[in-house]
């Protein structure tokens, strides 16, 4: 299979690359894998003691991961002048994925199309620079150490970069508008974009995982928030056991459990997938993930956590409170205990209101929102309530709780509730809902 492939890119400089590169090497011999390379500057390193060798052409702008192994070089599937690398690493995936993540946006690449990182871990990556699309795969597998015969935890890491200078058109089994080129916002579209396109669309208009979620037991939700879990879950916010594509069985429910408690790790995903999917074209509102190099800001989430990108992003952000935030006694995040009312509402107004919260006291609030249990409500809070009810009819508490005069500060929120919040980000008058984003991507 390789042999024909490069035969028919023996004319091109990419095939005889790929023919030099797929040689043996006379002079070394056939090792097993081997992880480790320790010199992050020094790319070659990683590739001594491998019979296999880059591309000459491999673009120097694309970063490699210190730690993982060259397997396999072959032209990319279905892209013309394209090449696809394959690699093993023994770092986890949430960390590799974090790196990439980092060196990309550090080395002022864009970034096309972006997977949220899951606890079931499968991050891709898509970005261009200059004339170079990159499509960057990283994914958990288990490969078998012949010596012991026994299965061992590894991370494959597939890139394929591709050319793009002068590309205008890519031939795929399924028509998109009439013909047989894909359109920007597209999986399939990999550039470049025209003068006109790219004054409209700086990224492309992806959801986190590209498609709808089905859930089985939205009979089990309250009426009144039944509609917010829908539109959200056409953007695939709640994670992959919603995603039907990875499925294994047409009888695996897919259950939301709207009535159960949400955790603070959960709520922190939602909230943090939900934004990025109404921003998918503005990077400014975007939240960054966190680089696992960084200091933990928590004492209980490690960069060792998969959840670690996000809930120190968040932090990182000023989001959350934090020792960075200037909240000396939040040293824990207490990521799987019961997400609190007054908890979902700090978290959230920030990323409504993208400015300082207004100074608020006691008096004020009970005269807005005529609360009965005012005296119970965190002071930390107070100014979050004030900006929420100056939402008016977009406020975060009258979306997802109704009108009520008890606010409950310390009651667990429930899953849906917790989504309802997510429905809407913005001010009244100046935001997008979940609705409006469906309809940005799939323009």
């Amino acid at each position: 299979m390789t042999i024909a492939s490069l035969t028919a890119c023996t004319n091109s400089s990419i095939g005889k690359n790929l023919e030099q590169s797929l040689a043996p090497d006379p002079q070394l011999k056939n090792n097993s894998a081997v992880f480790g390379a320790k010199n992050v500057s020094d790319r070659q390193n990683q590739l001594t003691e491998s019979k296999i060798k880059l591309p000459a052409d491999f673009p120097q702008s694309i970063p490699l991961y210190s730690n993982a192994k060259l397997q396999e070089v072959t032209p990319a599937k279905d892209r013309d002048n394209g090449v696809s690398t394959r690699w093993l690493s023994s770092d986890p995936s949430n960390i590799i994925a974090s790196f990439y993540n980092q060196q990309l946006q550090k080395n002022n690449w864009e970034i096309v199309k972006q997977q949220q990182p899951r606890e079931n871990f499968h991050s891709i990556l898509s970005a261009r620079r200059n004339d170079i699309q990159v499509n960057i795969s990283i994914q958990p597998q288990k490969v078998t150490n012949a010596a012991i015969n026994q299965p061992k935890n590894v991370t494959e890491i597939l890139i394929e970069y591709l050319p793009i200078k002068g590309v205008s058109t890519i031939t795929t089994n399924s028509p998109s508008n009439g013909n047989n080129i894909p359109q920007p916002g597209k999986s399939e579209f990999i550039g470049p974009l025209s003068q006109k396109q790219s004054t409209k669309q700086t990224t492309s208009k992806i959801t986190p995982n590209n498609q709808s979620q089905t859930i089985n037991d939205l009979n089990k939700v309250p009426q009144q928030l039944r509609q917010y879990i829908q539109d959200l879950a056409v953007l695939g916010i709640f994670g992959e056991e919603y995603d039907n594509s990875k499925s294994n069985s047409s009888t695996n429910f897919n259950l939301f459990q709207p009535n159960q408690t949400i955790t603070r790790r959960e709520y922190a995903l939602w909230l943090v997938a939900a934004n990025n999917a109404m921003y998918a074209n503005r990077r400014d509102k975007q939240v960054y993930f966190a680089s696992v190099s960084d200091r933990p800001v928590f004492k209980d989430v490690s960069p060792q956590d998969p959840n670690f990108p996000t809930i120190q992003g968040l932090a990182e952000a000023g989001l959350i409170p934090s020792s960075l935030s200037g909240d000396t006694s939040a040293v824990l995040f207490s990521p799987d205990a019961p997400l609190t009312r007054e908890q979902l509402l700090l978290w959230k107004i920030r990323l409504d209101t993208r400015q300082a919260l207004p100074k608020a006291n006691i008096n004020v609030v009970q005269q807005a929102w005529g609360f009965q249990d005012i005296g119970k409500i965190d002071p930390k809070v107070l100014g979050a309530l004030l900006a929420d009810h100056q939402n008016g009819e977009k406020s975060n508490v009258r979306r997802a709780f109704g009108y009520t005069t008890l606010f409950q500060p310390k009651k667990p929120v429930t899953r849906a509730e917790a989504a309802a919040t997510l429905w809407y980000f913005g001010t009244e008058g100046d935001g997008i809902s979940a609705v409006d984003a469906a309809k940005l991507s799939n323009k």
